[in-house]
C-alpha cells in the first residue's frame, strides 16, 4: 500500500507486494501495525481507499473508523469497505486479523458471472451495515483459512484461479450469512430502482437535490420513490439525497485541494454561505470546523 498525500488525509492506492500484482492481496493487521512508521500515511488516521477492502478480525475487540463514524468490532467481525470510503484503524486494543485488498478491475473480473443485484448488495453502505458478524462455527472461517493458505503458497499451480475461486466462495458464504442476520430485500425490482436512484444522484448532484427531480428521472411518483427508500433504508428520498450530499462533501473536504467555495458550486449550491448552512444543519459543524475535528 502506498499513500498519495493530498492535504493531510491520504488517498491509499493498491500496490501489492505479492501475487505478481494481479489485483489481490491479503495483509495481516499485525504487519500494518509493525510497519506503520514506514507508510506515507498513519493507518490510525483517516485515509481514503482507492480499492476494495474486506477486514476480517480474528482476535480481540475494539473499534474501526468508517466514513466518519466509529463502529465496535470484535472477534470474527467482517468489515466491508468499498472504493472511496474513508477508514482508520485503532491499534490501542488487542485486535488482530487480516485485510483482503483487491482492485476494482479484480472485483469486476471476479464477479462478472454473478447476478447484478448480488453485486449491488455486496458493497453498498446505503443498504447494509458495513459490519457482518461471522458465527464461530461458520464455513466462512474454513474457506478464509483455505484462501489465506493458497495466497501464501506462491509455488501453487494455477494460484490466481484457485484464489479467485475460493474468494468467490468466501464472498458467497458471507452473503448467505448476511441474508440470515440482517433485513433481507427480496424484491430485486426495488433494489434496481434504488440502485438507479443512487446512480442518478451521483450524476446530477450538481444540478438538483430535489427528490421530485429524481422521481421524474426514474419515471415514478415521488410517493413511490419514498416508499422504496423507506422500505430499503428506512429513510425518505430527501434524506437519502441529503446524506449523499453530506458524505460527498466530507470526502471532498478531506481529500482535495478545493476551497469551500469551489466545493459549494461543485455540489450545486448557488452561494457558499448556503452550502455552509446546509452542512451545519446536517452535521452541527461548519465545513472548516469539521475538517479541523478530523485532522486532530
Amino acid at each position: 500500500m502506498v499513500g498519495n498525500i493530498k492535504k493531510e488525509i491520504p488517498h491509499i492506492k493498491f500496490d501489492a507486494a505479492t501475487t505478481e500484482n494481479f489485483g489481490f492481496e491479503i495483509i495481516p493487521i499485525k504487519k500494518i501495525l509493525q510497519q506503520k512508521e514506514q507508510y506515507d500515511h498513519n493507518p490510525e488516521l483517516p485515509h481514503q481507499l482507492k480499492f476494495y477492502n474486506l477486514i476480517f478480525f480474528t482476535k480481540g475487540s475494539g473499534r474501526h473508523f468508517i466514513d466518519f463514524k466509529w463502529f465496535p468490532v470484535q472477534e470474527n467481525s467482517l468489515i466491508y469497505l468499498t472504493k472511496e470510503q474513508v477508514n482508520a484503524f485503532d491499534f490501542s486494543e488487542n485486535l488482530d486479523g487480516f485485510c483482503i485488498l483487491f482492485t476494482e478491475e479484480y472485483f469486476v473480473n471476479c464477479f462478472s458471472n454473478l447476478p447484478e443485484d448480488f453485486i449491488f448488495r455486496l458493497f453498498n453502505p446505503q443498504l447494509f451495515s458495513p459490519i457482518l458478524q461471522i458465527p464461530k462455527q461458520s464455513e466462512f472461517i474454513n474457506y478464509f483459512n483455505l484462501l489465506h493458505k493458497e495466497f501464501n503458497n506462491v509455488k501453487s499451480f494455477n494460484q490466481k484461479t484457485i484464489i479467485e475461486s475460493l474468494f468467490i466462495i468466501l464472498i458467497s458464504k458471507a452473503e448467505s450469512l448476511k441474508q440470515n442476520q440482517t433485513f433481507h430485500i427480496k424484491e430485486s425490482s426495488k433494489i434496481k430502482t434504488f440502485q438507479t436512484f443512487i446512480s442518478l444522484i451521483e450524476k446530477h448532484l450538481s444540478k438538483s437535490r430535489s427528490a421530485d427531480f429524481y422521481a421524474t428521472e426514474l419515471n415514478i411518483t415521488y410517493k413511490h420513490l419514498n416508499i422504496i427508500c423507506k422500505e430499503l433504508v428506512n429513510k425518505t428520498a430527501k434524506n437519502v439525497i441529503s446524506d449523499f450530499v453530506i458524505l460527498t462533501a466530507k470526502r471532498n473536504l478531506i481529500n482535495s485541494n478545493l476551497k469551500v467555495s469551489e466545493l459549494a458550486y461543485k455540489l450545486g449550491f448557488d452561494d457558499p454561505t448556503n452550502f455552509s448552512k446546509y452542512f451545519k444543519k446536517h452535521t452541527s459543524l461548519t465545513p472548516k470546523l469539521f475538517l479541523k475535528s478530523i485532522l486532530k
